[in-house]
C-alpha cells in the first residue's frame, strides 16, 4: 500500500485528503478529513456503457453513527432507509458533478460517501462533496473537471467560510456553494432577509475558497490520477441531428410555439415517434440515438426562439409572469388551506397545528430532536398527466419540501408568541414549472390562513437562462420545458426586502456574477409581483384561529414538580389525559403545554395541575374536601395530596361536646368546607381553621342592675 496525502487551508482550517490505502479496488476512493471528522468516498462504474440517452449516476451518502461514538436509540441499531438530511446531502453531492461529466458517457455509475468519524465541530457535508469530486478526479472515469465545495456563515455581521456546527446555530446564512475554479455551479440556503448584494458577496467568497480546492485536487490528479476512460463515449453523430432536423425541424417550430402545456407535449411525442419510426430499425440509426438527437433539436428551436424572438412556448416575454388565481379557505375541516394557482402550476396548501407530540422527531450524529415546524411536500404523477409510483416520498420530493420549508421558516413567530407546532402540506395537483416555489406561495397563505400571526408575508419564484455564446437571456417564472432545455435553475423566495431561501443549479459553465446579479434583480420584480398578488387576497393573518384548531395553554411549574404530574410510570399524567380530554407535554424546565379543542377539557386540566403543583400558604384560604373525622378534629384535603387537621375548637364558634355527634349533621366525610391556613410546623404540618371564616355570634349586652348571667 502506497498511501498518498493533500492537505488544503480552507477558512483558515486544514482540510486533508488521502488515498492509496483504503478501498483501493475502486475506480477512485479518498479519505478526507477535518479536524477529528472524516469522510471516506468511492467512485466505481460499470465496465461497458448502458444503452441509454442520459446518465446513470446514482449517489448516497450515509452518516454512521459509530461515527460519533453512538448508535440508533430504536429498536433495529442498523442503519436503514437514508434520513431527511443524508437524502439532501445526496442531493447536494448529485447537482453540482452531473454536469461535469464528459457528453456522451453512459457507464452505470456509484458514488458512495460514508462519515465515519464526527467531531461534532466540522460537518461532513462539505467534506463529502470534495471527497467524491476527488474520487472521481483520480479515477478513470471521465470527469472533465474537479468541482470544490464550502459553506458560507454570517456570524456577528461577519462572512466565515465553512463555519462550525456551534457557530452555524447563530449565523444568519446558511449557504452552500458548490463549483469548478472557473465557475459557480449550485448553490442552496436560506438567510435571514438579507439582501441580494449581501448574497452575491457570499458566493464571491465561496467561490475564492473553492477554487483554492479545485486547484489542489487538478494538481493531484496530473500527479497521480488514472489516464481517464474515453474510448466508450457515444459521441452524437452529427448526421442523425440532421436527418431528425430535416424530418420534423419545420413542424416543431410551430410545435413549440403551442401555448398549453397538455397540448404542446402531445404534439412533440408524435413529433418524436414519428422520428423514431423512420429513423430506427435494421440497417438505420440507434433508438437511444435518434431520442438523443430530437431533444438536441428541439431545445435549439426553443433556445432560438427565445434568443431571437424574445418570446417563449406560452407566448410570454422574457419578465412576464404567469396568471395567478388564489382562493383561501377551501377546505372547511383544516385549520388553514390555499388553493395557489400560478399558469399551469398549482398547489393545494394546507396547515395543521397541534400540540408537542405533533412535532416531526429525528435522530442524526448531533443526538435526537424535534421540528415544531416541517413542510411535507407531495408530487403524485397526476399532476402531469402521467401514471406512476406512489408512495414513500422520492428524493425530489424532500428536497423541494425542505426548500420551501427553509424558506418560510424565517417568517414563523417563536414559541413563545405563538406555541404551536405547525405542519404544512403541499399537494401538487398540477405542475408546468417551479412547484417548489408555488409551494413557497401557498405555504404562507395557509399560515395566514390558519391564524399564524405572520408578520412578513413571502412568494418565491424560478427562474431561467438561455446562454448562447455572448447572449444570455433571463427567463422570470419558468416553464418546466425552460427548466428541461435550459441553462440555470436559479429559485429564490422573500419579500421586496429581503431574501429568505434560495437555490441555484446551473449546467454549463460560464455564468458569471454579473448574470447572477442580473437574474437576482428580476426575481425580486417578480416575487414583489407575485407577492402582491398574494396580499390582495389575504392581506393579514386570521384574526381568530378555525373552529377546529385546538387551543394551546402554557403553564410553569418548578421543575422539582415534574416528578408530580407525571406520577410513578406516568400514572398521574395519564389519569389527567383521560379525564380531561386534552394533551399535556411537559419539558425539563417545567413549561406544561396543554392542548385541545376543548376549552373545558382545558380549564380542568389547568385546575388538576395547579392543585398537584400548589404549595400551602399560611393565611390562605382553600376549599377542601373532609377525607376523616377523628376524636380531636378532622382531616380536610386542601390540595390534591396535601391534607391538614382542622382541630375540633377550630370547627366551630360554638363548643363542640363530641366531634362524632356534631359530624353527623354537618362536616360529614367527603363534605367541603371552606378553611384558612393557622399554621405549618417544621414537620410540615398543616394546621386549619373554619371558626376563623364564619360570622361571629353577636354579643349581648345585659341591661343595667340585673343580674350576671
Amino acid at each position: 500500500m502506497k498511501k498518498h496525502e493533500m492537505r488544503i487551508s480552507v477558512g483558515g482550517q486544514d482540510i486533508i485528503f488521502e488515498t492509496g490505502k483504503i478501498a483501493r479496488q475502486a475506480n477512485g476512493s479518498v479519505l478526507v478529513r477535518s479536524g477529528d471528522t472524516m469522510v471516506l468516498a468511492t467512485a466505481c462504474a460499470s465496465p461497458a456503457p448502458l444503452d441509454v440517452d442520459f446518465l446513470p449516476l446514482r449517489i448516497d451518502y450515509q452518516e454512521k453513527f459509530a461515527a460519533a461514538g453512538r448508535t440508533a436509540a430504536g429498536y433495529i441499531k442498523r442503519e436503514g432507509k437514508p434520513t431527511e438530511r443524508e437524502t439532501l446531502v445526496c442531493r447536494l453531492i448529485d447537482r453540482p458533478l452531473r454536469p461535469m461529466f464528459e457528453d456522451g458517457y453512459y457507464h452505470d455509475t456509484q458514488i458512495l460517501a460514508y462519515v465515519w468519524s464526527y467531531d461534532g465541530k466540522n460537518s461532513p457535508d462539505v467534506l463529502a462533496i470534495c471527497a467524491a469530486s476527488c474520487a472521481l478526479a483520480i479515477s478513470d472515469i471521465p470527469l472533465v473537471k474537479p468541482i470544490g465545495a464550502c459553506r458560507v456563515g454570517m456570524v456577528d455581521g461577519e462572512f466565515v467560510i465553512n463555519p462550525t456546527v456551534e457557530q452555524q446555530k447563530s449565523s444568519k446564512l446558511e449557504l452552500m456553494i458548490a463549483g469548478t475554479e472557473d465557475a459557480v455551479l449550485m448553490i442552496e440556503g436560506s438567510c435571514d432577509f438579507l439582501t441580494e448584494d449581501q448574497v452575491l458577496k457570499a458566493i464571491e467568497l465561496g467561490h475564492a475558497a473553492i477554487r483554492t480546492i479545485c486547484q489542489a485536487i487538478h494538481n493531484w490528479q496530473t500527479t497521480l490520477g488514472k489516464p481517464k476512460k474515453k474510448d466508450t463515449l457515444k459521441v452524437l453523430d452529427s448526421n442523425i441531428v440532421t436527418a431528425v432536423e430535416s424530418l420534423v425541424g419545420k413542424e416543431l417550430e410551430k410545435v413549440t410555439r403551442i401555448k398549453e402545456k397538455q397540448l404542446r407535449d402531445d404534439a412533440t411525442g408524435k413529433l418524436q415517434a414519428q422520428a423514431q419510426a423512420e429513423l430506427t430499425g435494421e440497417g438505420k440509426y440507434a433508438e437511444a440515438d435518434v431520442k438523443a438527437a430530437f431533444k438536441k433539436v428541439n431545445s435549439d428551436i426553443m433556445r432560438k426562439m427565445i434568443i431571437n424572438d424574445k418570446v417563449r412556448s406560452d407566448g410570454r416575454s422574457t419578465t412576464e409572469i404567469r396568471q395567478i388565481d388564489i382562493e383561501q379557505s377551501l377546505l372547511p375541516r383544516a385549520h388553514g388551506s390555499s388553493l395557489f394557482t400560478r399558469g399551469e402550476t398549482q398547489t393545494m396548501a394546507i396547515c395543521v397545528l397541534g400540540g408537542e407530540t405533533m412535532a416531526q422527531r429525528f435522530e442524526n450524529l448531533e443526538g435526537e430532536g424535534a421540528s415544531r415546524f416541517y413542510m411535507q411536500y407531495f408530487f403524485p404523477p397526476f399532476s402531469v398527466g402521467e401514471v406512476g409510483r406512489v408512495g414513500a416520498p422520492g428524493r425530489r420530493e424532500v428536497g423541494h419540501g425542505k426548500l420551501a420549508e427553509r424558506a418560510l421558516q424565517a417568517i414563523l413567530p417563536t414559541k413563545e408568541q405563538f406555541p404551536y407546532t405547525i405542519r404544512l402540506e403541499s399537494n401538487i395537483t398540477e405542475s408546468n414549472g417551479s412547484s417548489s416555489m408555488a409551494s413557497v406561495c401557498g405555504g404562507c397563505l395557509a399560515l395566514m390562513d390558519a391564524g399564524v400571526p405572520v408578520e412578513r408575508p413571502i412568494s418565491g419564484i424560478a427562474m431561467g437562462l438561455i446562454l448562447e455564446k455572448d447572449h444570455a437571456v433571463i427567463l422570470s417564472d419558468i416553464l418546466g420545458v425552460e427548466d428541461a432545455l435550459g441553462d440555470m435553475d436559479f429559485k429564490v423566495a422573500g419579500d421586496a426586502e429581503g431574501i429568505t431561501s434560495f437555490q441555484m443549479d446551473i449546467k454549463v459553465e460560464g455564468i458569471t456574477i454579473e448574470i447572477m446579479r442580473k437574474a437576482l434583480a428580476q426575481a425580486k420584480e417578480g416575487r414583489i409581483h407575485i407577492l402582491n398578488k398574494m396580499l390582495a387576497v389575504c392581506p393579514k393573518p386570521r384574526e381568530e384561529m378555525s373552529e377546529w384548531a385546538p387551543r394551546i395553554v402554557t403553564l410553569q411549574v418548578k421543575p422539582s414538580k415534574i416528578g408530580t404530574i407525571i406520577g410513578p410510570g406516568g400514572k398521574q399524567i395519564r389519569a389527567i389525559i383521560e379525564e380531561t380530554g386534552v394533551e399535556i407535554d411537559i419539558n425539563d424546565e417545567g413549561i406544561i403545554s396543554i392542548s385541545s379543542a376543548n376549552l373545558k377539557g382545558i380549564e380542568e386540566a389547568k385546575r388538576i395541575i395547579y392543585g398537584l403543583t400548589a404549595e400551602v400558604e399560611v393565611g390562605k384560604t382553600y376549599e377542601g374536601k373532609i377525607t376523616s373525622v377523628v376524636a380531636f378534629g378532622v382531616f380536610v384535603e386542601i390540595l390534591p395530596g396535601k391534607e391538614g387537621l382542622c382541630h375540633i375548637s377550630e370547627l366551630d364558634t360554638m363548643r363542640i361536646e363530641n366531634i362524632f355527634d356534631y359530624t353527623k349533621d354537618k362536616c360529614k366525610v367527603g363534605d367541603t368546607i371552606t378553611v384558612t391556613v393557622l399554621d405549618i410546623n417544621d414537620r410540615g404540618q398543616v394546621k386549619l381553621s373554619r371558626r376563623a371564616l364564619l360570622p361571629k355570634k353577636p354579643h349581648v349586652q345585659q341591661p343595667s342592675g340585673a343580674p350576671a348571667a
